[in-house]
């Protein structure tokens, strides 16, 4: 499954680590997100998207 997640995250100029505490999880998980290694709890898929203002399907793309 890809995701949009490094290019939101590049957009609003956050590191990892300022994402990460945004939204209440260590900067190594949202490395592994970034990098298809771990999919997010969909609790955690709806936060990401709701920081960024979007849906959960503008961020991860399930046919990919």
């Amino acid at each position: 499954m890809e995701n949009a997640v490094r290019d939101l995250r590049a957009a609003k100029g956050l590191s990892q680590a300022e994402l990460a505490t945004a939204v209440g999880v260590s900067r190594q998980t949202i490395n592994s997100i970034e990098t298809g290694r771990y999919l997010p709890s969909l609790p955690l898929a709806i936060g990401l998207a709701r920081f960024f203002g979007t849906t959960v399907e503008e961020v991860f793309d399930a046919d990919a």
